[in-house]
């Protein structure tokens, strides 16, 4: 059962946010070979002043060993 989280900052629309959950669980679909039913998709919203700590820190420095796409920046 795959669940995907975005986290990103504030500012996105409804639709920006419907149209990237429904391409993400389109291409989990295609690409991993499960069923609408088992893929679900979240849309985090994190403020700019708290990236680094809700989201840089925890998700990608500390967790290179799961991290498939990196940044191209760093903090």
């Amino acid at each position: 059962m795959p669940h995907v989280i975005v986290k990103a900052w504030p500012g996105k629309t409804d639709e920006q946010k419907q149209k990237l959950a429904d391409a993400i669980a389109r291409d989990v679909m295609s690409i991993l070979g499960y069923g609408e039913a088992a893929v679900s998709v979240a849309f985090q919203e994190v403020h700019a002043n708290q990236w680094r700590d809700e989201v840089y820190i925890p998700d990608i420095k500390k967790r290179p060993d799961i991290l498939l796409k990196k940044p191209g920046y760093t903090m």
